[in-house]
């Protein structure tokens, strides 16, 4: 369409022409000729990775193929290509207590299962097949020889939260996070963040041999820890035999404590308390039979638990227990 100021010029020229002078004819304006319809390109379809490469054709050929050295070979191909993928998928898996390389190795025995189970015919794309069966192998993984202890799948949740809620607020705060923190981050109870703590340490054992980190002297885990105090076995003893040693004559007592608490040899208290040896050994005899026979009593009338019943000890231990 003309514009409104090339209508009026037009305008302008005809009262300006002489009365009874045609108007020459308007020249045609040139038909435009027809574009050609543009072809639509395909464009070939993207994949979400670059380290997704198209084997699509290979992997029919693999199937048509029969089993033999060109089949393996083609094979090899097939894994050779897909190969950054698995090593992606296991970088996921980093700072979980395992070494990467480790993890590439697994995941590259992932893929090759999935280049063997995968059937071409079904329709869906090889990435779409791979990339669960290469990360449930490593979690597989994970599962099986990472974990000491057995840990219920609730806790190795809880992990999981704790672990990403720690590495956001560590990168923003740039310190570790308090329980409450995590809690508020991972959306949990701060004893549910606790237990989630509690299992980031929890794939492998420490050897109670190990040194512990900053020892110079070799002090090792084992060192820390206590054991079994003997004497806590003798108390319920000592405290059966006490009245009756109480009950002795002062001259018995004597001979016992000598005996027993003062290592001291029959012979020595004969000669200290100018008596014979042979009669020392007959005090002593009867001194522990007569103590013995008294928590047997005692005991028979309250009876303690079993393995606590010091006359089943001996003369001996029955009378160490009074010290």
């Amino acid at each position: 369409m003309r514009s409104d100021a090339a209508r009026f010029q037009e305008r302008l020229q005809d009262d300006a022409r002489p009365q009874g002078t045609a108007r020459p004819e308007r020249p045609q304006r040139a038909q435009c000729t027809q574009r050609p319809e543009r072809t639509q390109r395909s464009r070939p379809k993207r994949h979400p990775h670059d380290d997704a490469p198209d084997t699509a054709a290979a992997f029919r050929r693999l199937c048509e193929m029969p089993h033999g050295p060109e089949r393996d070979a083609l094979r090899g191909e097939i894994v050779q290509a897909w190969l950054p993928m698995a090593e992606r998928l296991a970088g996921r898996f980093r700072n979980r207590g395992e070494a990467l390389d480790d993890l590439r190795q697994v995941a590259a025995l992932g893929l090759v299962k999935a280049v063997d189970r995968y059937d071409p015919e079904r329709g869906n794309a090889f990435e779409s097949y791979a990339v669960p069966t290469v990360t449930g192998e490593i979690k597989r993984h994970f599962r099986d020889h990472m974990w000491t202890l057995h840990v219920p799948r609730r806790v190795q949740d809880l992990r999981n939260r704790v672990r990403f809620a720690c590495q956001d607020l560590s990168q923003v705060s740039g310190r570790a996070p308090t329980i409450a923190e995590i809690a508020d981050k991972a959306r949990m109870s701060e004893e549910d963040a606790a237990t989630g703590l509690e299992a980031l340490d929890s794939f492998t054992a420490l050897s109670l041999d190990a040194e512990l980190p900053g020892s110079d002297d070799g002090y090792a885990l084992r060192d820390t820890l206590g054991g079994a105090d003997p004497a806590l076995d003798v108390v319920v003893d000592r405290e059966a035999v006490k009245p009756c040693l109480a009950r002795l004559p002062e001259r018995e007592r004597t001979i016992l404590y000598m005996r027993f608490f003062g290592d001291m040899t029959q012979s020595r208290i004969a000669e200290h308390l100018g008596i014979s040896q042979m009669h020392v050994s007959r005090l002593i005899s009867r001194c522990c039979g007569r103590v013995r026979d008294e928590v047997l009593r005692e005991a028979a009338r309250h009876p303690a638990p079993a393995g606590r019943e010091g006359a089943a000890r001996g003369d001996t231990e029955v009378t160490r227990a009074a010290a």
